[in-house]
Parts: C-alpha cells; structure tokens; sequence
C-alpha cells in the first residue's frame, strides 16, 4: 500500500484519492497532487456571471433588493462604483447613491 501524505489542513492521516487531488474526509480539504497549487489565504468572490472581482471594480446591481430597516429600494441597473471586498456573508462593501453605505452580497451584482 502505498503512503499517501497526511492532510495539511488537520493532519489526518485518512487522505485518499479522487482524480488528480487529495481529499481529507474529515475536513473536507482538497489539495493537488503534484503540490503546484498550494492553497493561498485569498478567497476569490466571484459576481453572478462567475467574473472575479477585485477592489475598486464597478458593478451593477441585477435584482431588485429592499434596503433591511427602511422603505428605499436598490434597483435593478444601479451602478456601484469603487467596491471593497471584505470577508462574511456579505462580501462588498460599497456607497451606493442616493441610499448610502451598504453591504452586498456578490450573487446579486455583475460586473
């Protein structure tokens, strides 16, 4: 039996096979094998077509969305420019006119 490489995430000595990457059952981590693409700290947000954005990027809103605790509504077509990415459910962090600083979630805008 050959000696597959303990999970660099938990260090589980469980790992396995599957294709062309390692899969830890216990964490669900999955790695390449040949190590090429080592996991970075970066989480890459993506908008609802799958573009990757960045900070600073502009955006446009593709849904409707009631502002939480007030009557105005974001509508669909606002331009959001000079985004900033930031970590959690809500992963955009923008001024949007007319109702002001707000966070997104990244599945309602396209770039």
């Amino acid at each position: 039996m050959s000696a597959l490489p303990h999970c660099p995430k938990c260090n589980s000595e469980y790992t396995y096979e599957d294709g062309t990457q390692y899969v830890c059952p216990e964490c669900a981590h999955e790695w390449a094998m040949d190590g090429s693409d080592e996991e970075s700290d970066e989480k890459v947000i993506r908008d609802s077509n799958g573009n990757i954005l960045q900070n600073g990027d502009t955006v446009t809103v593709i849904k409707d969305l009631k502002v939480k605790g007030s009557s105005l509504v974001v509508k669909v077509g606002t331009r959001v420019k000079g985004i900033r990415l930031v970590d959690g459910d809500h992963d955009i962090d923008c001024k949007i006119p007319g109702v002001g600083a707000m966070k997104l979630k990244s599945q309602f805008v396209k770039k």
